[in-house]
């Protein structure tokens, strides 16, 4: 069901994926060279790896095909506690509210070096407010039960960033290393460029 709603949104948004990656990595590539800043290329992949995730994340909850009903729940566990737990509605309302946000824990997380709960849990409140606000105006539902979710999710990825943080000191020392890690993100990358191109239907492998 996820990957389904991941390709689905990849299909649609590709061509604004491109372009913005294009005109990323073009800026970044002028500012480290200005300002002789040392390239990283895990650090800079897992950049552009939040990007697309962002955009990802704003298709999926501004697309009015999802849900055109409109709606307004204000009472907490209300949606949520509709749908039998194991259905395709749990999984698709419910499990997939909380992984949808989980990515945006890691990477935030990461990006303001939390270390509590309540590091994540502003900005991950503020954000899901926000997208069921805007989803209101545009003819979808504001739920209250998608944010609990949703922070969820961001507090599930908070932890996830702290046991990696966690598991890497006790690595050993060339597992620790800048090397180890391009080498892993090279591998990712060129999966997700053959992913990639598959979605555009360009058919190079």
């Amino acid at each position: 069901m996820v990957l389904n709603l991941l390709t689905n949104a990849l299909a649609k948004i590709w061509p604004m994926i491109t372009i913005f990656l294009v005109v990323v990595i073009a800026i970044r590539i002028s500012y480290m060279r200005i300002n002789r800043e040392r390239f990283v290329f895990y650090k800079e992949f897992l950049n552009l790896i939040f990007v697309i995730y962002v955009l990802i994340l704003f298709q999926l909850l501004t697309d009015s095909e999802i849900n055109t009903t409109g709606g307004l729940n204000l009472v907490p566990f209300t949606e949520m506690f509709r749908y039998r737990f194991g259905s395709p509605l749990f999984y698709s309302n419910v499990v997939g509210n909380i992984l949808i946000f989980l990515p945006f824990g890691y990477f935030v997380s990461g990006y303001i070096k939390a270390s509590r709960v309540s590091h994540i849990l502003f900005v991950s409140i503020v954000s899901s407010l926000t997208v069921e606000l805007v989803q209101l105006q545009i003819g979808r539902s504001f739920d209250i039960d998608d944010i609990i979710l949703n922070v969820m999710g961001a507090i599930l990825g908070f932890f996830a960033y702290i046991a990696l943080n966690a598991i890497k000191k006790h690595l050993p020392r060339f597992m620790q290393s800048d090397t180890f890690y391009n080498i892993i993100c090279v591998v990712l990358c060129i999966i997700c460029f053959v992913y990639f191109t598959k979605i555009m239907g360009l058919g190079w492998f």
